[in-house]
């Protein structure tokens, strides 16, 4: 039987001693131009930064946006991509950053597509059509579902932080009902912002061992220190530590992945 996205993140964090995870978030108007003028852009930039940075990273998401901006050209070089990773580095775990959701036949589509025709190890999701809508995501035992719960943007709070009729704030009942009642499969996780520490440190004490993936580090302003200290569990993992921007557009990704990646294991000791 296939590992599980979970079992295929730890024992990727065990072997490289990594908690990163690179977003590969090619924006195309901001890759440099050299690669802007090829057939497959994206693509090649990525495996670029892919070759760059591997040794250093236990994890690549790609967010489905900047593919999907520029169509079927878009998709195909995002499709290389995942085949590319699949290929030569099989050890490194996928998450598609799509941030979906629908009534169940029609996430029945979406899971075709991401797992099946893809081939990604994990995708984000919305919470807010609630468990029999995403039921034919949560069946996939083999894939990650990571659910949104305490977003990274400033203004995330407009939902997330209402207070509910049980005195809780949304964010709060979303984390503790995806632990208790969504997660049997043991492939749910959550999305918490690095630039909310308090809030992880909340959602840890809420939802136990489960694994957070956490944006926000680096350009949206989080840091490492207090991110990797409110949320390791008690292996000292269960953090997805994405940083996109501040490795992938520098001169050098290579070394700005190394240190980042030094610096989380500072804080893990």
């Amino acid at each position: 039987m296939a590992m599980t996205f979970l079992e295929k993140y730890n024992e990727r964090v065990d072997k490289v001693n990594s908690l990163l995870c690179v977003g590969l978030d090619a924006d195309f108007s901001q890759i440099p131009a050299r690669f802007q003028k090829l057939e497959h852009p994206q693509f090649t930039f990525n495996k670029w930064v892919i070759e760059q940075t591997h040794q250093h990273v236990s994890a690549y998401k790609p967010n489905s946006a900047f593919y999907e901006a520029r169509g079927e050209n878009g998709w195909q070089d995002l499709s290389l991509t995942v085949q590319y990773l699949r290929e030569n580095h099989p050890e490194i775990a996928i998450i598609l950053d799509a941030k979906r959701a629908d009534i169940g036949n029609t996430n029945q589509g979406y899971v075709g597509a991401f797992f099946d025709q893809l081939g990604v190890d994990a995708v984000t999701l919305h919470p807010y059509l609630g468990q029999q809508a995403l039921q034919p995501f949560l069946d996939r035992v083999d894939k990650g579902l990571i659910i949104l719960c305490k977003t990274s943007n400033p203004n995330s709070g407009e939902f997330q932080d209402l207070e509910t009729t049980a005195g809780k704030k949304l964010w709060q009942i979303i984390a503790t009902q995806v632990a208790e009642k969504w997660n049997i499969n043991n492939n749910c996780l959550l999305v918490v912002g690095a630039t909310y520490p308090e809030e992880i440190k909340e959602v840890r004490k809420l939802v136990g061992e489960m694994t957070l993936l956490v944006p926000g580090i680096g350009a949206q302003g989080g840091e490492v220190k207090d991110t990797v200290q409110a949320g390791l569990n008690s292996d000292q993992k269960g953090l997805i530590i994405n940083s996109a921007r501040g490795i992938i557009f520098a001169e050098n990704p290579s070394l700005e992945a190394q240190k980042l990646r030094d610096e989380i294991n500072l804080y893990r000791k």
